[in-house]
């Protein structure tokens, strides 16, 4: 029947498109996952976070003035409001909790970071409580204290390991997921006047610029002492681990939802274990593989909870 025919051919068409959106939702959640991988190799090799910060910015430097451009064909030009938003957003959001997030792995491993950066969506409830009163759900203080645990479980028995190095990288890497919880709590509003793909454009290249501005201020003006893998790693942090995710997260947002997106973006904390046992080495015991199952499950049940208004 040419009507059963049609409807069959639109049912694998939506089939088809779900399925493309899951695909670049895990390989943007991986690739977002192996930055942490790419920095602990990179600091293998005795550069520091201001110089390692600065080349994976100056790499992505171009591509993001591209994505500016891009999406600011055809629309007007920002104003003076916009402009204040943009510098903002970016110094805080791209710039400031890179760096952070850069220096803690100094002193943790990439599991314990990864597990730490994926508390952001609370973080965002949290600040949206403190700004905006916006009411929390007992689910979600419940999946809440579940994610907490288990990084306080991992964090426990990395400190035994680390000694007192590893509290100052957590807290490190706890800022940096709690600046960029601050941009997303307050990127909402010009988002929807410049588009996501302007915004991150022109905010990480703002970061990037951030991040050369302070190379030049505090480091000799040479790479003479930079290995050649520093450099190689840095392109492919700045390129596939830091580019190529952003526009894939967005096109599968596109394609499945927000909502599944996040919920696909779980395979990250994983991937990251299993990659920082494979390349980096990294021990893989019953605390951490504890400490894991607790922050997905976790995340899981704050994520499923319906959100309350104010």
């Amino acid at each position: 029947m040419p009507g059963s025919a049609a409807v069959t051919a639109e049912e694998a068409a939506a089939r088809s498109k779900v399925a493309i959106g899951l695909a670049l939702a895990m390989l943007g959640a991986v690739a977002f996952s192996g930055k942490a991988i790419i920095v602990k190799l990179a600091y293998r090799h005795g550069v520091d976070p201001v110089t390692l910060i600065m080349l994976r910015m100056l790499f992505a430097l171009p591509i993001f003035l591209i994505m500016a451009w891009w999406a600011s064909r055809g629309k007007p030009p920002l104003t003076r409001q916009d402009w204040l938003g943009v510098l903002g957003l970016g110094f805080t959001g791209y710039y400031l909790s890179s760096f952070l997030d850069f220096a803690g792995l100094q002193y943790i491993s990439a599991s314990l970071e990864r597990l730490i950066l994926y508390l952001n969506p609370t973080l965002v409830l949290l600040l949206s409580w403190l700004f905006y009163r916006k009411r929390i759900s007992m689910p979600q203080m419940f999946g809440m204290a579940i994610s907490y645990a288990g990084v306080v479980l991992v964090f426990g028995h990395e400190i035994t390991a680390q000694g007192t190095h590893a509290v100052w990288g957590a807290l490190l890497v706890f800022l940096s997921a709690t600046t960029y919880a601050l941009y997303l709590v307050y990127s909402g509003e010009i988002v929807r006047r410049l588009g996501s793909i302007r915004l991150v454009g022109l905010a990480s290249t703002v970061a990037c610029l951030c991040c050369i501005l302070q190379f030049v201020l505090l480091r000799p003006l040479t790479l003479e002492h930079v290995a050649p893998a520093v450099m190689w790693l840095s392109l492919i942090n700045a390129t596939v681990c830091t580019v190529a995710p952003v526009l894939m997260v967005m096109m599968a947002i596109e394609r499945i939802g927000a909502s599944t997106t996040a919920q696909t973006g779980m395979i990250g904390p994983l991937s990251t274990i299993l990659m920082g046992v494979l390349i980096l080495g990294e021990p893989f015991t019953a605390w951490i593989a504890a400490g894991t199952v607790l922050v997905l499950a976790g995340i899981y049940v704050f994520t499923r909870t319906p959100r309350l208004g104010h």
